[in-house]
């Protein structure tokens, strides 16, 4: 009998195989399923990273150009600001060198009214004394003094105060170069798309510098810039008006100084001239009386000369009587008359001695005092023209002074400073 051979192995039965091939099935259709769902998950990812993505880069690119408005004016407002305070410094320079001025033409009229005052000094005698213009001299003296140094402090000021405010310009600067660099960087980020060939990826992009500001300390850094500025371009303001103030002040108190001194001049001129045709008249009478009196002297001299011969007559004719002899020596009206006749002879002649002493005593005193008047004249002679010289050279401070401009025309000024040279540090 045949027998049958049968591969060797693991029998399954039937429903074991229909068991397997249901769920085959059922893990195809349950993979199928989780495909499907992954595959629509993947797609709503994809949409809404795309969306979330597109949406970023738009509000990126909306807070970018947010920034770069702000920078804008920001920008605007600086530049504005450094403008007015250039404006400011030009100005304050200008008014720095109108008081420089000022404090130079102070230098020649005091050093007029000191050489004055020198010469004044070199009166003699008894015109050497404390009148109105030796006061006035040397109150000008003082006063131009004073007013140097307050236009100095003035100019101390005035050249402090451009420190600060060339600070304030830099300072200034400084930030807007910064907002201008800024501004190039986030108008280049804004103008990149995500076809540009410069993107790439960077290392570590999301570091946050140590230098990095707050948007409350970049604005404020900013307000504080341009409050700073305002205050030191104020400050310049009132320092400009209180130049021009004293420049004015300055220039009222010395011209009036100015005219009391000339007035004091002129009076003391007034009253030298009075004096002195007062002692030429007194010494034109003086030297006449002078003359009289030589000339009395003379008719003095004349007639105690004449009288001495009358008087060596009388006594000639007295001696020769004596000699009569006897009886005829009688004390006879000729003897009383002879006698009478030396007594009134001595008397006069004693008179004309007297009168002559006096006249002579007379004629001494007119003539020291002829000498003391003669001497004083020419002590008047001096200081008149003391005066004149003061004068004259009160005349160069007259032609020094500079003509005024007429009104609508514009003085040009040279900054000597340098300051338009200046760049940023």
């Amino acid at each position: 009998m045949a027998t049958l051979s049968m591969k060797p192995g693991l029998r399954h039965s039937v429903s074991e195989w229909e068991a397997r091939n249901k769920h085959l099935s059922e893990t195809a259709v349950h993979h199928r399923q989780v495909s499907h769902d992954v595959r629509q998950q993947g797609l709503f990812v994809r949409n809404e990273t795309t969306t979330k993505t597109k949406w970023d880069e738009h509000d990126s690119s909306r807070k970018l150009s947010d920034r770069v408005h702000d920078l804008t004016q920001w920008k605007g407002k600086l530049e504005a600001c450094a403008k007015d305070v250039d404006k400011e410094m030009d100005v304050l320079t200008q008014s720095k060198e109108q008081t420089e001025r000022a404090l130079a033409a102070t230098v020649l009229p005091l050093e007029v009214t000191i050489e004055c005052l020198s010469l004044w000094e070199g009166r003699r005698g008894l015109e050497l004394v404390s009148d109105p213009v030796e006061a006035e001299l040397k109150k000008e003296v003082e006063l131009i003094d004073s007013c140097q140094r307050m236009l100095q402090q003035r100019i101390d000021q005035s050249f402090e105060q451009l420190c600060l405010l060339q600070e304030a310009w830099h300072q200034v600067n400084s930030d807007l170069q910064d907002k201008r660099d800024a501004l190039d960087v986030d108008m280049a980020c804004l103008s990149l798309t995500v076809t540009s060939p410069q993107i790439s990826l960077k290392p570590n992009p999301l570091r946050i510098p140590s230098s990095t500001s707050t948007p409350q300390q970049w604005e404020q850094f900013s307000i504080y810039n341009i409050t700073r500025a305002k205050e030191d371009m104020q400050a310049s303001l009132a320092l400009r008006e209180n130049m021009s103030i004293t420049r004015a002040q300055v220039q009222n108190e010395m011209e009036a100084q100015e005219m009391a001194l000339e007035f004091a001049i002129r009076k003391r001129t007034h009253n030298l001239e009075q004096a002195r045709d007062e002692l030429r008249w007194q010494l034109k009478i003086t030297r006449d009386e002078i003359q009289d009196l030589e000339n009395d002297i003379r008719g003095l001299e004349t007639d105690l000369h004449a009288k001495q011969g009358f008087l060596k007559l009388a006594h000639t004719r007295l001696e020769n009587r004596t000699k009569r002899p006897g009886v005829d020596l009688c004390r006879d009206e000729v003897q009383y008359g002879l006698v009478e006749e030396v007594k009134q002879l001595e008397a006069s002649v004693q008179t004309l001695n007297q009168k002559l002493g006096q006249a002579r005593h007379s004629l001494q005193n007119l003539q020291q005092h002829e000498a003391c008047m003669q001497e004083d004249l020419s002590r008047k002679d001096e200081a008149l023209a003391l005066l004149q010289r003061c004068r004259e050279g009160r005349q160069r401070i007259a032609a020094a002074k500079p003509e005024l401009p007429p009104s609508g025309t514009i003085v040009p000024l040279t900054n000597s400073s340098g300051r338009h040279s200046v760049t940023k540090a």
